[in-house]
């Protein structure tokens, strides 16, 4: 016969199992990790390392030119099969006004970098609860993209053979392209897939437009990555399937960080908690 147990009336509170919550046994996984306060001189010493690292990789990626060129007329047939294949025309078209292409230039150049340091800044100083989460949906994405560049080579629609497109930084001579004129030679020129452009910017729109409390800066989060397919459909640095690749690859990022917290970045507490 098993053991009989019996308590008084005003015991019985005490004798009911209690809930089992995260907080009881480390070996929970119901409840996101706790996230850490960020470290200043750890956060500037891991991005300076990581983008070493990204930018020796990608750049030591053999530059398998035949077969990037090869991928290059491959995927503008796909595009012209689906009818999406207009980035010539929108080259052709954007390239007749001076000012223009040459500010989409620039922003090309610049914001990719300026913009996502200004958001992980951003980050940092006023959500650093959501800091650790939000920065490894990044590393992931940018991660998995290495491995894009070393499986499929793809050359940029301005270097295709046959192709009609203009390299508007050559015509134009202007600053700051590491894939066009003196610089290209630092830079692999074969590692248009996925399109790093349209991962980050939409990395750092979906950020602002989710945490921002202003209206009108939430509409520019939403705004920037599109500006920006504009852009690198514009310049021919890449094709509307290379921003596919792009998006693709920050899924997988957010799916990591969802998966290591427990949740998305974004539903994380703003501030740290508090140490008991």
């Amino acid at each position: 016969m098993g053991d009989t147990t019996v308590t008084k009336p005003e015991g019985r509170e005490s004798a009911l199992p209690q809930p089992v919550t995260a907080e009881s046994g480390p070996g929970s996984s119901r409840r996101p990790r706790t996230p850490r306060r960020p470290r200043f001189w750890f956060e500037i010493l891991l991005i300076a390392v990581s983008y070493w690292t990204y930018s020796l990789i990608r750049n030591a990626v053999p530059e398998q030119k035949t077969e990037a060129l090869r991928n290059a007329d491959w995927i503008w047939k796909a595009e012209h099969h689906l009818g999406i294949a207009v980035e010539e025309s929108v080259n052709h078209a954007v390239n007749t006004v001076t000012w223009l292409i040459i500010g989409m230039n620039y922003y090309y150049a610049t914001l990719h970098f300026v913009v996502t340091l200004g958001v992980l800044v951003w980050l940092f100083r006023w959500h650093p609860g959501r800091y650790a989460a939000t920065r490894l949906v990044l590393f992931a994405t940018t991660a998995v993209a290495l491995v894009g560049y070393y499986l499929y080579p793809l050359a940029p629609p301005r270097l295709m053979n046959g192709g009609d497109f203009i390299d508007t930084v050559m015509v134009h001579q202007t600053w700051g392209s590491m894939a066009s004129g003196d610089l290209k030679h630092m830079s692999n020129q074969y590692a248009a897939m996925p399109s790093m452009h349209i991962g980050w910017s939409l990395w750092c729109g979906l950020t602002i437009f989710a945490l921002a409390s202003v209206p009108w800066v939430r509409v520019l989060g939403l705004l920037y990555p599109a500006l920006t397919l504009v852009v690198i459909v514009a310049t021919a640095n890449h094709f509307w399937l290379d921003a596919v690749g792009g998006l693709l690859c920050l899924a997988f990022g957010f799916t990591v960080a969802r998966l290591w917290y427990g949740t998305q970045p974004y539903a994380l507490p703003r501030l740290v908690p508090a140490r008991p």
